[in-house]
């Protein structure tokens, strides 16, 4: 257990390290091609946070004006957005420094994929160290109208605990800029 939590830590801090780069400049366009802390409710959902007015509501949905998503830093210094993966619901962390849209054992299962029929197709470098990880190819991403179509992924069996939109993404998306506490997708 203890070495769990420190396995989150080391992660969140060198996520937070790298969305703390990515904020201190503007703007920041997805061209390049290149691994999570927040408040508990009672369904488990660690993304989602209490507002100042005592309920629970999600603080970082994303607001839409023609084909531009504009997403709200959350409490933790993340971007979080509500996806569209092949018709269901996910909720993502954003990170630019991630190569490709990976996700949870439990996303890719809510999502209808067989994750032990997929063969191990190489080890992804977190911070608790390397990790087995299964390629899988995504009919369909979209985040509040922004659709990216034929979307490389990874499921990684690690307890990530949140599934994380990466390059694979973002880079075939026009910009995606950082401005003070807004994520800017286009």
């Amino acid at each position: 257990m203890l070495g769990r939590f420190l396995t989150l830590a080391a992660g969140i801090a060198v996520v937070s390290i790298g969305m703390a780069g990515i904020a201190g400049r503007s703007p920041v366009v997805a061209d390049a091609r290149g691994s999570a802390d927040s408040s508990s409710d009672d369904n488990g959902n660690w993304t989602t946070q209490r507002s100042k007015g005592g309920t629970w509501s999600s603080t970082s949905s994303p607001k839409s004006s023609g084909g531009t998503v504009r997403l709200d830093r959350s409490g933790d210094s993340h971007f979080y957005a509500d996806t569209e993966v092949d018709g269901t619901n996910i909720r993502m962390m954003v990170d630019s420094g991630a190569s490709i849209v990976a996700l949870t054992r439990r996303d890719a299962e809510a999502i209808g994929i067989d994750v032990d029929r997929l063969p191990i197709s190489g080890t992804a470098r977190t911070a608790g160290g390397e990790v087995p990880m299964r390629s899988v190819m995504l009919d369909s991403v979209e985040v509040d109208g922004i659709e990216v179509r034929q979307v490389e992924a990874a499921v990684v069996d690690a307890d990530m605990g949140v599934s994380l939109l990466g390059q694979s993404f973002l880079a075939k998306l026009d910009a995606v800029n950082v401005e003070d506490d807004t994520m800017t997708l286009r």
